[in-house]
């Protein structure tokens, strides 16, 4: 062997472990991503799916719908950086527009007209931010639009059950 080239192979063993590290990095970053996609896509059937059956505005809604008991608000168990805060829940008229839900206007508390009103329910994924767990320079944060991620049911019961009040009860 030439004297010049006794370290050539460790040269090129270096160039190649290191792409194909980054190639690694990269397959498992997008496995990643798509299972928090998935996941928030799920996320927002199994909200509205609840929704449908609780009362207005129950916090329990939020909590269930990012994979934690009816009980516990707060941060997910399975995706890192979103909480119950990420999670709206918005009432839908006949036409699709948003009805205000605050105090007793979308409950049957008061007396109005405004529970009957509610025709749809809809929840969807506000705020989160996605951080790719890769080296630097290659880690970045991912904001998710808005609109990205929603569900839409025609309501149900609202947490109405005849004879007993108002019930959501979820394990």
């Amino acid at each position: 062997m030439n004297k010049r080239q006794k370290g050539l192979y460790t040269v090129e063993f270096a160039i190649v472990a290191m792409l194909m590290m980054i190639l690694l990095l990269g397959v498992i970053e997008f496995g990643r991503a798509l299972f928090v996609w998935n996941s928030l896509a799920e996320l927002t059937r199994k909200g509205v799916r609840v929704a449908v059956v609780c009362p207005v505005n129950d916090q329990a809604i939020k909590n269930i719908a990012v994979f934690n008991d009816n009980t516990t608000p707060g941060a997910s168990r399975f995706i890192l950086g979103l909480s119950s805060a990420n999670v709206e829940v918005d009432y839908l008229d006949a036409a699709s527009n948003p009805l205000i839900c605050d105090g007793c206007n979308c409950d049957d508390s008061c007396g109005d007209d405004a529970f009957t009103d509610i025709r749809y329910v809809q929840v969807r994924i506000s705020g989160y931010q996605h951080n790719l767990l890769l080296p630097p320079p290659l880690n970045a944060t991912i904001t998710v639009p808005d609109t990205l991620f929603e569900s839409t049911l025609p309501r149900e019961s609202l947490g109405v059950v005849p004879g007993v009040g108002t019930l959501c009860s979820f394990g």
